[in-house]
């Protein structure tokens, strides 16, 4: 028979554990890497400075509030697990609503709205061009 002491101190031990498995998130869960990072702050800061207005799920927004709602998912993407490519990021965080599911838009001035994964591919090609253009040291 356990002696009430000693479970108490299995249940402790337990919930213990648990907290802390639960606080440190899986083992895979980790920032994006350095390049990638640096090519999502790189269309941020582009989508920011637009001037642009983002649509989600069908209410207009700045590129500032844009900005701050997808670097939110991205937060929330990183404790899940290590982003591969600056494409898995658009698809996961930056093109479509994870409640509804809908598709976001960037409008651009009077031009038609795009789904946000087009315009966001289009500047991420203009990043990288320019990267590619750079002198290497």
């Amino acid at each position: 028979m356990i002696k009430p002491a000693s479970l108490a101190r299995l249940a402790a031990l337990w919930i213990s554990t648990m907290l802390i498995a639960t606080a440190t998130g899986p083992v895979a869960a980790a920032p994006a890497p350095a390049p990638i990072k640096a090519e999502i702050d790189a269309l941020m800061s582009r989508l920011q400075s637009s001037g642009c207005q983002f649509d989600r799920n069908g209410s207009w927004y700045t590129g500032t509030e844009a900005v701050s709602h997808i670097l939110r998912k991205l937060d929330y993407i990183e404790g899940r697990g290590t982003l591969q490519s600056t494409e898995q990021f658009i698809e996961q965080a930056a093109s479509k609503s994870s409640s509804s599911g809908k598709p976001y838009h960037v409008k651009c001035g009077s031009d038609a709205a795009l789904d946000s994964q087009v315009w966001l591919q289009r500047q991420l090609g203009v990043i990288r061009a320019a990267a590619a253009a750079k002198p290497k040291p």
